[in-house]
């Protein structure tokens, strides 16, 4: 009895630490915790700092976009993980099939919204002015982790592993005026420092790439 209960226990472990290592399997870190080595920031690039292995954001109007080897930062079908913390009444964003732009707000790419108590009545996880959420998933000065993920037309965020946006693109799409940009391409990943009073830190930036 002692050797099926010990046989068992040996299953079991395995069977862990094989899906486990399954789970890690192709995630790739994008930011090394030290340093903004990797990343681009055209005007007001005082917004972001590191400090305790986080990006700190906190200043004018400027956006960090993700400038390194992987995938030649040019990004299709994939799944961003990154963990976030906001201060109370703060603002950001986390943009994807974006490009580098010297200032202003990104054209090009949807942002993924990170907002629990600004004054911006849309809030964390939704899709910027394409499918809002209006019911903040996360608190402010608790850390969350939020996962987006794009695969074909379809576009999912998660906070938590809770899943908040659903978004498949039509085919026909029209976006407003002012939205023209919002479609699915490809293209890089970008932070957003969006005002003085909006203090934001982001953690543990991993990517996976996907198949077509």
């Amino acid at each position: 009895m002692k050797k099926l209960i010990l046989l068992f226990s040996i299953i079991v472990i395995c069977f862990s630490f094989c899906s486990d290592n399954e789970s890690k399997k192709g995630w790739i870190s994008i930011f090394d915790g030290k340093s903004l080595d990797g990343w681009k920031v055209g005007t007001n690039p005082q917004t972001f700092q590191v400090e305790d292995g986080m990006i700190v954001v906190n200043g004018n109007v400027a956006h960090l976009y993700y400038d390194g080897s992987v995938q030649q930062h040019n990004f299709k079908n994939f799944e961003l993980k990154i963990d976030v913390k906001t201060m109370l009444g703060s603002n950001s964003g986390i943009y994807f099939h974006t490009i580098f732009q010297e200032s202003s707000w990104p054209k090009k790419g949807y942002e993924v919204q990170v907002n629990n108590s600004h004054t911006d009545w849309r809030r964390t996880a939704g899709l910027y002015a394409i499918q809002d959420v209006k019911k903040a998933p996360a608190k402010d000065e608790e850390w969350f982790t939020m996962h987006i993920k794009v695969k074909g037309k379809r576009i999912t965020v998660k906070v938590n592993n809770k899943l908040i946006t659903d978004y498949t693109e039509p085919n026909d799409v029209k976006r407003d005026v002012g939205m023209a940009g919002r479609l699915l391409s490809s293209g890089t990943i970008a932070l957003q420092g969006h005002d003085p009073k909006s203090t934001v830190f982001y953690k543990n930036i991993m990517v996976r790439v996907l198949g077509d």
